[in-house]
């Protein structure tokens, strides 16, 4: 091994070539117009024995900076790279060249969440007839209808816009910015990765075992442990755990309630019929109940300032602020914010920078509480 990692060289950023792709008259998406970039690159720079195999790319950082993109783009590009065997990242070394001779078998990786929701995504597109030439979901509601983040949506139908199933045309806001150009296909090596996922066979797996602790030792409305109780007992991870748990709140078994109220047995995991309890419908969104948050804490950020300052002082850091309420740091990003486009504070950035009061925030103008952790339908 150490003999192996002597031979290898980092290659320099100013070894990349000069001429850079052009972002600003490509409707076609930057990851993937840098995939194509880095592979024309490689195939050029091995046949002129610039680089050769195993030789360690140049840090992602470097490459954005080279290219005047963000950090992610290249990783994405990277990763669609890695995904036609040309790159290989391994952990404390780095992204390697591979062997160009036979791409396509050299990178043996595990499957990607990317992976799974191209899978996904290809199937609803067969299921739902889309039409070739028409538009399909965006990538919001295809993220919420698949359960999984907008971000790795995103990727996936970048992904299937380069193999040339999705064309993309972009108009922000629009729900018609991807369209269909071929009907895609599912293989039968497809199939078999999908099936053979063993984080996916393990996550169905414990949240079966869930069912039955639950079954055999709550009720209706108890507490159940928390996850790191939970990963103990069945001897996995608590992220096996959390996943776990979310497949469950899914199937309307247990309510999952933020802070102190943790998650709540709602159904019997054993009953063949499960029907939405009361409580299940008349609590709001959790994304509700967050908006009621930071709404309280800008009320009680306003009492703090008419109670304790002055216009020109110096507020305490987020972070202070955020022990004194007992928040989090992002719930009073939140209420400064708010406070800040009504006028009442500002920051400033630097040495001596920080949150500064400009006026104390008028009683009369305290907001109203919009939310009460309640569902409106109830009210």
């Amino acid at each position: 091994m150490v003999d192996v990692l002597s031979k290898q060289r980092m290659i320099n950023v100013s070894e990349l070539p000069s001429e850079i792709p052009d972002f600003t008259s490509s409707y076609e998406p930057k990851d993937s117009l840098i995939k194509k970039w880095i592979i024309n690159w490689i195939l050029s720079a091995i046949a002129k024995k610039q680089i050769k195999e195993n030789d360690i790319l140049p840090k992602k950082s470097e490459i954005s900076q080279y290219l005047g993109v963000s950090v992610g783009t290249v990783q994405n590009a990277i990763r669609y790279v890695e995904d036609e065997g040309y790159l290989t990242s391994k952990q404390k070394i780095g992204t390697m060249i591979s062997n160009t001779s036979n791409p396509i078998n050299t990178n043996s990786k595990s499957t990607s969440k990317r992976d799974k929701a191209i899978f996904a995504i290809k199937k609803a597109i067969i299921q739902k007839k889309c039409k070739i030439g028409k538009p399909i979901p965006s990538t919001r509601k295809m993220s919420e209808f698949l359960g999984i983040s907008q971000n790795t949506a995103r990727l996936a139908y970048e992904y299937l816009c380069s193999t040339g199933i999705l064309e993309s045309r972009q108009s922000r806001g629009n729900d018609s910015n991807w369209f269909l150009k071929v009907m895609p296909s599912i293989s039968a090596n497809e199939l078999k990765m999908i099936e053979s996922m063993s984080a996916d066979t393990l996550v169905i797996k414990i949240a079966e075992d869930l069912k039955i602790i639950l079954a055999d030792n709550f009720q209706i409305g108890d507490k159940i442990p928390s996850h790191e109780e939970l990963s103990k007992t069945l001897n996995v991870s608590i992220k096996t755990i959390n996943d776990a748990v979310k497949l469950l709140n899914k199937e309307g078994i247990i309510i999952t309630r933020r802070g102190r109220y943790g998650s709540i047995l709602a159904q019997n995991p054993m009953s063949p019929v499960f029907e939405p309890l009361r409580e299940n419908s008349i609590f709001a969104k959790a994304e509700d109940a967050a908006f009621y948050s930071y709404q309280k804490i800008t009320n009680m950020l306003s009492d703090l300032i008419n109670k304790e300052y002055s216009a020109g002082d110096k507020l305490p850091s987020m972070y202070d602020l955020s022990k004194k309420f007992d928040v989090s740091t992002n719930t009073i990003r939140k209420a400064l914010i708010s406070l800040e486009q009504d006028g009442y504070i500002t920051f400033s950035r630097g040495r001596f920078g920080g949150t500064f009061i400009i006026e104390k925030p008028s009683e009369s103008e305290k907001q109203q509480y919009q939310w009460i952790s309640i569902n409106p339908d109830y009210i």
